[in-house]
């Protein structure tokens, strides 16, 4: 399924994502990075024919606080703008649809997290079910792991194999200046058995910006474009008691409405916050070796939630940007066990 117009990443911005900024507010975290991106294409923001963003209220601690986030961006000249409560790789998708219906020819995503000033493994609660789980107040890890008992009930994994994962993933992320933990270390203490500290993500804070371009606006922003040739995405059952947590119907249909199994892709920068979870997404999404899976790190060296998820996609163009990559994958998520995923597929021109 071809997109019905060309639409390309020309460029990607992320802050240095740290464990607090509390001498910065959500605008002060935002701006550098806002500005950077517009200044990687030489655009400004009357140039911009869409901005949206993402993130959460819940996180913030106060209602509709995206639009105080708006004065990073800047009020004049008038914007079209929009707001998803989700993290920026929906809001990305929301511009893709915007500009692929010719309303607009650029776009700016952007979207920030700051989960240091509260417990986020208590604020993402509030996802569940409100009826029957959000009640009883289990939290993202405990989720997380009877997902990963359930993997090693069923012989996918084991706990030396999940050890492996964090430390391939936080060794790569050694060549990533953004990523807040560099380098492979201890696993530590069980967290909730059995996931030990090594396979859960680090609690922080940060921001990134994409900027999107259709047709021959796009050829003098980017030397190499990463164009967006599939995007599309699926959600489990609310209740987590009528999925099988091993597997990940969702991810995969929305890989194949994206065009993911057309052709073998070189690079998967996956949205996976748990080691356990990369288990689950290689299967879903047919990764197998030949593969490079999160050369940034991913999730498990740098996971400010709500920005995460664009952090993959534009890990994933920045690869393609700097001649690393011909096709690659982005995979986001959102909610427990992976319920809600995402996944773009980007290719670069011939060299």
């Amino acid at each position: 399924m071809r997109p019905a117009r060309d639409v390309a990443v020309v460029a990607f911005a992320q802050t240095d994502h740290r464990r607090r900024t509390d001498e910065l507010s959500e605008v002060e975290m935002l701006m550098p990075v806002l500005h950077e991106v517009l200044d990687r294409t030489g655009l400004k923001t009357s140039d911009i024919g869409f901005t949206c963003s993402g993130s959460s209220d819940y996180l913030a601690g106060r209602a509709f606080s995206f639009t105080m986030a708006l004065d990073g961006v800047g009020a004049w000249p008038p914007i079209a703008e929009s707001h998803v409560e989700m993290d920026g790789a929906w809001a990305l998708y929301e511009a893709w649809v915007k500009i692929l219906t010719g309303e607009a020819d650029t776009a700016l995503v952007y979207s920030y997290g700051k989960s240091s000033p509260g417990e986020v493994r208590d604020v993402l609660t509030r996802q569940l079910d409100p009826y029957y789980l959000a009640p009883l107040w289990p939290d993202s890890v405990a989720l997380a792991a009877l997902q990963a008992q359930a993997l090693i009930d069923a012989g996918d994994t084991d706990e030396p194999a999940l050890a492996a994962i964090a430390a391939r993933s936080r060794d790569s992320a050694t060549a990533n200046p953004h990523a807040q933990v560099r380098g492979s270390r201890p696993q530590g203490d069980y967290l909730v058995r059995p996931l030990r500290t090594g396979d859960c993500p680090p609690v922080g804070d940060g921001a990134a910006a994409v900027i999107l371009a259709a047709g021959d606006t796009v050829r003098g922003l980017c030397e190499r474009p990463a164009w967006i040739r599939g995007m599309d995405h699926r959600i489990e059952a609310h209740g987590l008691g009528v999925r099988d947590l091993t597997d990940s119907p969702s991810a995969r249909l929305a890989a194949e409405r994206a065009g993911a199994f057309e052709r073998p892709v070189d690079t998967a920068e996956l949205h996976a916050p748990f080691s356990s979870q990369e288990v689950v997404l290689r299967k879903a999404l047919r990764l197998d070796d030949s593969v490079r899976v999160n050369p940034s790190g991913g999730a498990l060296a740098a996971n400010p939630v709500m920005a995460a998820g664009l952090i993959r996609i534009g890990e994933a163009a920045a690869a393609i940007h700097r001649g690393e990559s011909d096709r690659a994958l982005a995979h986001a998520t959102s909610g427990p066990c992976l319920q809600q995923n995402l996944v773009a597929v980007l290719e670069g021109e011939p060299s």
